[in-house]
């Protein structure tokens, strides 16, 4: 345990100062201070309290509760994670709080800390926003949440147990609500952690429903953050992530775009193109739990930079489909060429050679994650098809952002409806979660 919270520690470090470097000229200098709030409410784990309030509001701020990481504080969150000085050119408040246990983590584990008043830290941070409420004008429907590492963590727990209160929240290097939870009173959860733990989305989402039993309100928002190679919790959960929120507010899986706003990275979003949609997914290649996190983005998609939306999406009118239900369509599906190909009576075969593929690893005892990179050649493709050969004993047992035919051996993976086309050069990524060893696998790809 002290060994992975010493590593959350100095691999934040690297993120933090990221965050400050890209909003670093964003705005003006403020004489505005963090101040420390005592007193400030319910507080059964004897939180700290910090607030930065810059020197002129509008007439509704946005709040933004900011948590740290592992072994962080709030001051540390203030200096490192490049909130202030979009606050300070934005005009919205933001909660620093502190953990005071001695792991400096929070409670995303305990079942207190996942059930709406079951006590914890959810509790006293709650208690946090309600004493900013009571004496600014803070606009209820721009009160947002943020984390990373352990306070993405808690970002997620946040947003299922007082879906109420928020209205987005933005997890970098996280996991899904409900998975680090224990019974035995342990901080830590290693199969959650390695990324052994995968459900489906119903189920994911039946696990944030039940924190708040009978509630039929809106939800908040998600963006989620991961970098593809993260040892200390697995890119696995990534994915989980995006199966747990596009459950949870009602939206099909296959995304409505795919763009890349920034070096190794790739975004997708979920129920909406424009800058607010429901679910926000940003991946970085090649990336561990340190990624480039850029807190301009996450502003962006909280609506606190009076370019995107200021309440969240209304509750689905209907339940979430089921696990055997296939998800819908996206309601906007990627645009065709605008002189589509004839179709030939009988389909062209796929064309090896015209299309690349390589693979990275992310490897433990008796599993792994694969991320395959796809890149077109020369004349681009309209669709493609990677296959590769599994060793002995190892079996393919969840894939995102392609189909799977075949779970063991030679296995086949073929493109979905948004990312087979590419233009000459392009790449998109698919990846998929295996049992066993996957060392030595040798991809080819084949292109129509």
């Amino acid at each position: 345990m002290r060994a992975k919270i010493a590593l959350f520690a100095a691999v934040l470090a690297t993120a933090l100062t990221t965050a400050v470097a890209v909003v670093s000229a964003a705005g003006p200098a403020s004489a505005a201070a963090l101040t420390q709030v005592t007193n400030f409410g319910t507080n059964p784990t004897n939180l700290q309290m910090h607030l930065y309030v810059p020197d002129r509001l509008p007439s509704r701020p946005a709040l933004l509760l900011a948590l740290h990481y592992c072994t962080g504080s709030g001051p540390a969150m203030h200096t490192g994670s490049g909130f202030s000085p979009l606050a300070d050119r934005y005009g919205f408040i933001v909660i620093y709080p502190s953990v005071s246990r001695s792991s400096k983590c929070w409670d995303v584990s305990s079942p207190q800390a996942l059930r709406r008043g079951g006590g914890s830290d959810p509790v006293g941070l709650k208690s946090m926003i309600d004493y900013v409420k009571g004496r600014y004008p803070v606009d209820p429907d721009r009160v947002g949440v943020a984390g990373f590492s352990s306070g993405a963590m808690m970002t997620n727990v946040m947003a299922g147990v007082y879906p109420d209160v928020f209205h987005a929240g933005v997890s970098s290097s996280g996991v899904p609500f409900g998975c680090f939870a224990t019974t035995n009173g342990s901080e830590w959860n290693s199969e959650c952690s390695g990324g052994r733990i995968t459900k489906t989305p119903q189920q994911w989402g039946d696990l944030v429903r039940n924190a708040y039993p009978g509630y039929t309100g809106r939800r908040p928002r998600m963006q989620i953050w991961h970098g593809t190679t993260d040892t200390t919790l697995s890119y696995v959960n990534f994915g989980e992530q995006i199966k747990q929120w596009t459950n949870v507010l009602g939206v099909s899986q296959t995304p409505s775009m795919t763009d890349y706003p920034q070096a190794s990275a790739t975004r997708t979003r979920y129920g909406g193109t424009g800058g607010t949609p429901p679910v926000e997914a940003i991946s970085f290649q090649g990336y561990g739990h340190s990624i480039p996190f850029d807190a301009a983005q996450a502003v962006r998609f909280l609506g606190f930079d009076g370019t995107g939306a200021t309440t969240p999406p209304p509750s689905p009118t209907t339940p979430p489909p089921s696990p055997t239900t296939p998800p819908p369509s996206p309601t906007t599906p990627p645009p065709s060429p605008t002189t589509p190909p004839p179709s030939p009576t009988t389909p062209a075969p796929p064309v090896p050679g015209a299309c690349s593929a390589s693979v990275s690893l992310n490897s433990w005892t008796g599993g792994f994650v694969a991320t395959v990179k796809v890149t077109a050649g020369s004349a681009g493709t309209r669709s493609w098809t990677v296959s590769l050969t599994l060793p002995g004993g190892a079996s393919v047992t969840n894939t995102w952002s392609a189909t799977a035919s075949g779970g063991t051996g030679t296995v086949r993976f073929a493109n979905v409806d948004y990312n087979g086309q590419l233009g000459a050069g392009q790449s998109t990524e698919f990846g998929f979660q295996g049992n066993g060893s996957a060392s030595g696998l040798t991809p080819t790809c084949a292109a129509l």
